[in-house]
């Protein structure tokens, strides 16, 4: 089959900087080297310049890291830098990933001056035991303040939760949801607490100096977050993603449907012709290969077509609408029943899957257990 590949209309921007590395982050992040972020940003005007001319955009995306950790002078020189190269087009979404603590009003300006519309804001917990425990640096006060000087000037913010903390109750979490809920966001994400090796959590882990939540627990906290948030208002279009009607992350779902995208700094990702490339997650290695003109690539991969076709099912099974099946035919070659007919028996008998509307979804039991429903089709 030959695909005509489209050029990207979204590109995501790498912050590697934080005031502190949490003890479940696995993220490619530096703590407490505020030293090199100008180098960072001499870098990666560099590295943009490779685009040799502006590309639009539909979506334009700073994760971290904290991009908000940047003072504003230099979070001015980053967002005028993207912007210089990733021109958005009308009506564009421009996001940025954000912590209550330190962002302070001269940030805010730097954001709204730079067309900045939405916030994702690493607001994870209202408890301060569980705030704690997460070793997160903010508490009630600093959300609810963030929030409300955001919302002046970017009104479309969303909070990111989670659940499933060691010593987190079902009422604990219930409190959670109420909070979060009353401080109106337009969108919501829930995800259940990883260990992740390499990190002080899986570490303190193995060493039995924390307990994982109990499964059962777990799974009644994201039962009452797809009871809950529906309730309130929210739209579950993603296993993990709740948001108010119109208030999807555009810029999530461009993963989602596998289209292609650029990515930019350390430990950053891009989809480009079928080719994923991914940059090296040492932030002082991508910046001193960039400086001395050597690619800043730690891998790269060509997916074949039933490599990209098994990928689009990994990807679209996550979305609440699922695999429409004459979309998949048309844009991968492969009829989607044909793929793995034993997989799709199995799970649509099992009721973890299930057709309707000319689409394969999860069911609420299959969105329980994603992952491996998602494994059997790979």
């Amino acid at each position: 089959m030959t695909v005509a590949w489209p050029e990207p209309r979204s590109a995501y921007i790498h912050v590697p900087f934080c005031a502190h590395r949490c003890g479940y982050c696995d993220f490619t992040l530096v703590a407490r080297r505020d030293d090199l972020i100008d180098a960072y940003l001499q870098a990666m005007a560099i590295d943009l310049a490779q685009l040799e001319r502006p590309r639009e955009v539909d979506t334009l995306f700073f994760g971290g890291g904290t991009p908000t950790h940047l003072p504003a002078d230099q979070l001015r020189r980053l967002m005028n830098l993207a912007l210089r190269w990733f021109v958005p087009a009308e009506g564009a979404e421009i996001c940025v990933e954000a912590n209550p603590a330190g962002l302070d009003d001269a940030k805010i300006t730097v954001l709204a001056d730079a067309g900045v519309n939405r916030v994702s804001l690493g607001v994870q917990s209202f408890d301060a035991g569980v705030l704690k425990l997460l070793e997160r640096d903010h508490g009630r006060v600093e959300i609810t303040s963030a929030v409300e000087r955001l919302r002046s000037y970017i009104p479309n913010i969303g909070f990111d939760l989670i659940f499933g903390i060691p010593g987190q109750s079902l009422d604990l979490w219930a409190k959670t949801l109420e909070e979060a809920i009353g401080l109106a966001p337009t969108h919501v994400s829930t995800y259940g607490l990883t260990f992740e090796k390499g990190t002080t959590f899986y570490s303190r882990l193995t060493k039995g100096r924390l307990r994982r939540c109990d499964e059962e627990a777990e799974r009644e906290m994201y039962a009452l977050a797809m009871d809950r948030l529906p309730q309130a208002g929210f739209e579950q279009y993603e296993i993990s993603n709740f948001a108010r009607p119109g208030f999807r992350s555009r810029h999530n779902e461009i993963y989602w449907r596998g289209l292609p995208f650029y990515g930019f700094g350390p430990g950053a990702a891009r989809y480009i012709a079928g080719r994923r490339e991914l940059n090296h997650r040492s932030v002082t290695t991508w910046i001193k290969r960039i400086q001395t003109g050597e690619s800043p690539l730690a891998d790269a991969e060509e997916l074949s077509p039933e490599e990209r076709a098994r990928e689009r099912v990994m990807l679209g099974l996550r979305r609440a609408s699922g695999i429409l099946l004459a979309d998949f035919k048309r844009e991968t070659g492969f009829d989607f029943r044909e793929l793995s007919p034993s997989a799709l028996s199995q799970n649509l008998k099992l009721e973890l899957l299930e057709e309707a509307d000319g689409s394969i979804r999860l069911t609420r039991e299959g969105r329980f257990v994603a992952d491996t429903v998602i494994v059997d089709f790979l």
